[in-house]
């Protein structure tokens, strides 16, 4: 098959690459990247059913936790199987339009878990800030409209992104130095002004991020100001503990972010093969790590967990 059609303009096919300088150790590589997406997968699987069956978990706090397991089940599933069959089977092919979903998909669910980080973050500080208020505040219903809200705003900001590339030529080649379809990715092979793509691209990471993480930062500077006015110490560590685990999730999410975005900016010079897996840390880590977090340090997630193996006898 013909990896370009000069009527359209655009590839067929692209070819992801996979992690250039580094296609010797693929198979090595796909490893660890397996093990994750095993860990990933049961990880947030378990906590959606565990949540589901415990009518006493159907609580905004475990509500926001559902979503954000179930943002990262898909996010990890757009890239993941496709990256395991450019390892192990030399897979490298991938439809134009399959390309630009996947790249949809991608971006639009990690906007979504930015936005269920910081509605996480909106929960603890209702819940240590106006513990009276707390349940006629996180109603239900607000809770389906800021799953909405979050799901809303990440289509409307990457619809535009698929419409964008495919009105370019790309006469730059149909490889993709990357082992999924990464929107600057693609833009790099494009032929023409991309300026708009590369503005277009930046700014949204930055409001996406800085404006996300300045409220998740704003929240806690709230929280810790009443955590500190708490009369007892005792109640200060239980107010905070309630705490942990979303910290934990915030690190894990946020600080791959910022390390890529750094790398991108300051070591242009350091090898591709860095980028790559820096950004596919990004994607496995967090769906990986999350489950763990709430496992470990949320009472009822852990005595669940903890029932189910003593009822195997494990």
């Amino acid at each position: 098959m013909s990896a370009f059609n000069i009527t359209l303009g655009h590839p067929q096919a692209f070819l992801l690459v996979g992690i250039p300088g580094l296609e010797h150790l693929h198979i090595w590589i796909s490893i660890p990247f397996c093990i994750a997406y095993t860990l990933a997968l049961l990880g947030n699987c378990s906590l959606l059913l565990i949540i589901q069956a415990d009518a006493a978990l159907h609580e905004p706090m475990y509500l926001f936790l559902a979503m954000l397991a179930a943002i990262d089940l898909v996010l990890s599933s757009t890239t993941l199987p496709k990256m395991l069959a450019i390892f192990w089977f030399r897979d490298r092919e991938i439809n134009f339009y399959a390309c630009l979903i996947q790249m949809f998909f991608l971006h639009s669910f990690s906007i979504m878990e930015s936005a269920m980080l910081l509605a996480m973050a909106f929960d603890r500080y209702v819940a240590i800030c106006k513990p009276l208020h707390y349940a006629t505040i996180l109603t239900k219903s607000l809770i389906i409209k800021i799953g909405l809200a979050a799901m809303t705003r990440a289509v409307t900001l990457m619809t535009p992104l698929p419409f964008l590339l495919r009105r370019f030529h790309y006469c730059r080649g149909s490889a993709i130095a990357h082992c999924y379809c990464e929107h600057m990715a693609v833009v790099r092979l494009a032929c023409g002004d991309t300026r708009f793509n590369n503005i277009y691209g930046i700014a949204v990471a930055m409001f996406i991020v800085v404006l996300d993480l300045l409220f998740v930062i704003l929240s806690y500077i709230f929280i810790l100001r009443a955590v500190l006015q708490l009369a007892s110490q005792e109640a200060r560590y239980k107010a905070f503990g309630t705490c942990v685990s979303h910290i934990g999730a915030i690190l894990s999410t946020y600080t791959p972010v910022v390390i890529s975005s750094v790398m991108h900016r300051v070591a242009r010079t350091a090898a591709p093969h860095i980028h790559i897996l820096l950004a596919v840390f990004y994607l496995l880590f967090p769906p990986m790590i999350n489950p763990i977090i709430y496992g470990v340090k949320t009472k009822q997630i852990r005595d669940h967990v903890l029932s189910f193996f003593q009822r195997k006898g494990v």
